[in-house]
Order: structure tokens, then sequence, then C-alpha cells
């Protein structure tokens, strides 16, 4: 861990104003996301928080946020030049390819505003959100069967939405006019500009408290501590010389291709680590392309190392040179265009599990599991019986992955911050009920650290209209380690009025439903680590009780058999015994009971194929 100092090096200021100046962005930053969320009216962001803020010095280095926002990209990539910004100017973008992947598909707006102090350019603010549609084939703009990014949506290039403080109505309205909610998109947009305004506020406020100097000087050093603090965490955690490598596997496109393999090297040198996505699967014909954004890799690879082993280090752009990145052009994670990218969110998770398995091997007595491996969605639109028409949008969540001395969570996101849609919420603005929203039991891996279950929702449509969703693990498992088991698949069934069932593929494009109509959407677990035979015994009869784990998975996975009184401990040491004493060595990596890759490939390929009969 590593210890705040009294002085910081080189920079010219001390560390109370330092520590004020970095406490106040930090609060700044969440100070960002409640004025979006209480001013944007789509439940999407205002009430699954799905933005992201960043506050970034002049040069444009992230000092505080999230996500990178390619700054340099975006101005190289507009009509105007640096020198033509000015206060009360914010650029707005939507496009993945024009942003470096800083936002990776058409819903996401991103707008960015140049901060000035007494004339000078002191930084950046910038927010981006999920719209709820943005054109397109399909309501939400995530098409499943799209080929290319024009079949996903308005795109706008980086443009000026705000000059000097005015908004240009016309601009806003005509892309406002291409969605099919033109008033939630006019309202977000305004609530993601609110967003960049409070920063710009706080930060006006900083530079009158202090001066803009010493603003300046902070920003660096900020920057400097972090960049110092991930020298301490490669040179403990990051052995130096050996090379070690990791694959996973996307399920599918959507269109039937399948699986897409994700390959990672990771290795040091000196105080450079470099990560080599070379061996990744090229870019495939449907939507789940990933535009991974270079610096954003770096991002999230800092983020691991700090949020494991130093979690009061504040993550920012001030690392980024320890980091060397190789994205092969025409790859998953780095298509070219006009390759379609409105469901990417499988490849992002599944790279986040990719570098957490590589470092998994890397580090001594540091393992994480698989997860559930994207971040669902689901698109449920139509006309109903008054003529009003109606369009919902909802991200779901499922397993997350035990760690180290804990297990993983329950039906939670990727996304720390990331909520849920109250189901009074859902049923108040749509036309639907929420029958159920549970947790999955047995369906995270077990282990001494039990993986996170999946979630069942189950909807009812009260109207007719169609339905689009993605989602992924349905073919390939959350993967167990250091002796934890594979977690359990997703699964998706359509359940009609004269009560046949329908098991649908877990990426679909507008499939018709009727009024009485159920959907059981159940999300993929996250895998378990460790020996599940170490696992303590009152703690599974405690899961049992609480209807997380079943009484025979207490018996069969941990070794623990129950009574009227609790856990029966001569029958559990027995039955711990006999299940040491016939089970096979367990893998450093469970896989789950895949087939070899061509059996998969033609099972995924079979799956659409009997779809599309059925749908087309």
């Amino acid at each position: 861990m590593s210890e705040t100092p009294d002085f910081v090096g080189d920079h010219d200021i001390d560390q109370t104003t330092l520590d004020i100046i970095e406490s106040t962005l930090s609060n700044t930053r969440y100070e960002m996301d409640r004025v979006v969320e209480t001013t944007a009216i789509s439940p999407v962001i205002r009430e699954q928080s799905d933005q992201f803020p960043l506050i970034a010095d002049a040069e444009g280095r992230m000092v505080m946020g999230q996500f990178g926002s390619a700054i340099d990209t975006i101005l190289a990539n507009s009509a105007f030049e640096r020198e033509d910004l000015a206060d009360g100017d914010v650029i707005a973008t939507n496009d993945p390819y024009m942003c470096a992947g800083a936002v990776s598909h058409t819903p996401d707006m991103l707008l960015l505003r140049p901060i000035f102090y007494e004339g000078d350019l002191m930084g950046f603010s910038s927010q981006w959100g999920n719209l709820m549609d943005v054109g397109g084939k399909t309501p939400g703009s995530m098409p499943v069967q799209a080929r290319t990014i024009f079949e996903e949506g308005m795109r706008l290039p980086p443009v000026k939405l705000y000059k000097g403080g005015e908004i240009d109505d016309e601009l806003l309205e005509s892309f406002a006019h291409n969605t099919r909610l033109p008033e939630h998109a006019e309202a977000d947009i305004k609530a993601l500009a609110a967003g960049t305004k409070a920063a710009e506020t706080r930060i006006h406020e900083l530079c009158d408290r202090f001066g803009k100097a010493t603003y300046v000087e902070a920003c660096d050093a900020i920057l400097d501590r972090t960049r110092d603090g991930m020298i301490d965490l490669i040179h403990e955690f990051v052995p130096e010389g050996e090379r070690y490598t990791f694959e996973d596997y996307v399920d599918d496109d959507g269109l039937g291709n399948g699986p897409i393999k994700l390959h990672l090297e990771i290795y040091r040198e000196g105080e450079t680590v470099y990560l080599d996505w070379t061996g990744t699967d090229a870019q495939v014909p449907g939507t789940v392309n990933f535009l991974l954004n270079e610096k954003m890799f770096k991002m999230f690879t800092g983020v691991f190392l700090i949020m494991a082993f130093d979690p009061l280090l504040t993550f920012n752009d001030g690392y980024y040179d320890l980091f060397e990145v190789t994205l092969p052009e025409g790859s998953v994670v780095q298509p070219k265009f006009p390759a379609a990218l409105g469901n990417r969110l499988p490849m992002m998770a599944r790279q986040f599990d990719v570098l957490q398995a590589t470092f998994s091997k890397l580090i001594d007595g540091f393992s994480v599991a698989g997860s559930y491996g994207t971040s669902p969605n689901l698109v449920y639109a139509g006309t109903d019986s008054e003529g009003n028409d109606f369009q919902m949008l909802e991200i779901l969540y499922g397993g997350i992955p035990a760690r180290p001395g804990g297990d993983g969570l329950d039906g939670h996101s990727w996304w720390p911050m990331f909520r849920t849609v109250p189901a009074e919420y859902q049923e108040a603005y749509y036309p639907l009920s929420i029958d159920e929203y549970s947790t999955r039991a047995d369906t995270g891996g077990a282990g001494e650290f039990r993986g996170g279950h999946g979630i069942t929702k189950v909807y009812t449509f009260e109207e007719p209209g169609a339905i689009t969703f993605q989602d992924d693990r349905a073919h390939t498992y959350p993967w167990g380690v250091d002796g934890g088991n594979h977690a359990q698949t997703s699964k998706k069934t359509l359940v009609r009025t004269d009560g046949t069932e329908e098991e649908l593929p877990s990426k679909v494009e507008n499939v018709a439903v009727e009024a009485g109509d159920k959907l059981v959407f159940s999300t993929a677990g996250g895998g378990g680590l460790g020996d599940p035979l170490e696992r303590d015994p009152a703690v599974v009869a405690r899961e049992v009780r609480r209807g997380l784990i079943s009484e025979s998975a207490a018996r069969t996975e941990y070794g623990v058999v129950l009574d009227e009184g609790g856990v029966d401990n001569v029958a559990t040491e027995d039955q711990r015994e006999e299940l040491h004493r016939t089970r096979d060595e367990p893998p450093a990596f469970d896989y789950g009971p895949l087939p070899d890759d061509e059996t998969l490939e033609a099972r995924i390929a079979a799956e659409r194929r009997e779809f599309a009969e059925r749908h087309d």
C-alpha cells in the first residue's frame, strides 16, 4: 500500500493544498453524475446511471474520471482547431470512429467542454451517457443483424453543440428528429451538458481560491503521484521476463458466427508492461465488434492493479506511458470502419475477463474467476391500444466472479455505480408487469469463495410489440479458477399465451410478442475460486436457508450434509472425504463441459439457422 507523502516531489505545491484540490475534483466527478441523473429523463441514465464523467487538464490528460475521452482525437476529427475553442463551447459526438472508441457505439453521446479561466484554457470536462435511441433499423439503436454502423442510427461528428454558451437549437433538433424518442434525446443531451458545467463551476472555484498556476501544478502532481504509485505496483506485482497468455471466447456475433477468440499476452521489460492482443480473431460481420480505445485499455489495466492492491490511488492518465498496447488492426478489438459496433458489450466484458485471467497467472496468490460476460440489455417497443408509441430499454446484470478473500456479487453490474431500474418505474411507464426478479440458485461457480449468481427476470407484456436483446455466455461457461468450479450459462425463454415455450438465442432482433406473452430472461453466473470443500460449512448452510444454494448442490459440490439443526458435522466430514477420494485433480481453470471448437461453431450456426426459420 502506497503512503501519502508529506511533500510532492519536484512540484511547487504543498501536500495540504494538493489533497484539497484532488479531493474536490474527486467529489466533482460524483457531482457531475448526480447533476445528470437528476436532469435526464431516460431511465437508462436517470435510474441506471449509464453515464461517465471526466475532468482533464489543458493537454487533454484525464486527471479524474472513469473513461478516457480521447480529447486529442475528437479535436483532430472536428472541423475547427484547438485555437478556435472559446469559453462556453461544448462539443458533441456519438461516432465511435471519430473518437477512437472513447464511446463505443452510437447510442453513447459524448459532450466535451473546454474550461477557461481569465482567458486561459485550464482543461476540459466531459460526460457521456447512453441515449434511449439514435435511430437506425431497430428501437434502441442496437440491432443484432446490422452489418455496418450505418444501420445503427444517426452519427454526429465532433461539432460545437454550444457556441459561446448558446445552444445550436437547429443542430439539436436535427439530431433529435432522427430518433424515435426526440424528447428523451433532447433532455438527456442537455443533462449531459449540465454535468460538464458542474465541473467548470468547481474548477473556477478552485482557481479563485488557490490561483490558476496552483491548480495547473496540482493537476500535474496528481498525474505524477499516480504514475509513481503505478511504478511501485508494477515492480511489486508484475514479474519481469516471463510471458503470460490467456484466451477466452465470446459466444457469437448474433449472425451465427462464433465462437470468437480473444487472446492476450502480458510481459514486463523494465518499468514498461506490454499487452499484446495479437492472436485475437478478426472482426466479424455482426455487431459485437469492440473498437477498443488504446488509452481506455491502459486505464482498465491500471484500474485492475489499483483496485486490487492500492485502492487509495487515483486512476488517471498519469501512468499511460508505463503500458504499451498492441491492438491488431482488423480484429474484433480494433475493427475497421464501417464495422457494426452496436452490441460490443460481450467483447468489452470479455476483455476484462481475459485481462484479469492473465494477471491471475502472473501474480502469485492472486486469482480472479470468469464473469457473466456482458451487460445484457432488453428493448421492448410498440404502439399501445390507445395509439401511443412506447419504447423501454433496460440493462440487466449477472454474476460477478469470486476474487481472493471474497465471494462474487449476485446479480450485479460490471460497473460499480450502475443500478437496477425499479419494477415500479417500469410498470408505471411501460405496458408490462414484472412477475419475478430473483437470484438464480446454484448458477455461481462453487468454490471456497463462491461466484456470484445470475438473475432471472420475468416480464409479462401487456401490449403487442417487439423485443430486441443481447446477452452472451449461453454456450461458453464463466470459468472457475484454482479449484473453483465454472458458473452456469444464460438462458432466454419466450412463453406464449397458449403455454408454448421457445428457447431463444442470446441475441435476437425484433421478435414479435403479443399481449400476455412472457419473457424469462436468465443471466449467467460468475466462476468460483478455490476448493469448494474448503468453504465454511456454516456459510453453505446459511446460503441453503436463503435459497442461494440447493441442498443437493451443498452435498455434491461443497460436501456439506444438512439436518434439521443445520450442518451434520459427522456426515459432512465423511462426504468431504469421499469427494476428495473420488474426484479428479481440479484444473487451474475450469472452463466447463465445452465441446471442441468445430462442434461449438456448428452448434452456434445451427441455432441461428433454426431461429431464422421460425422468425424470418
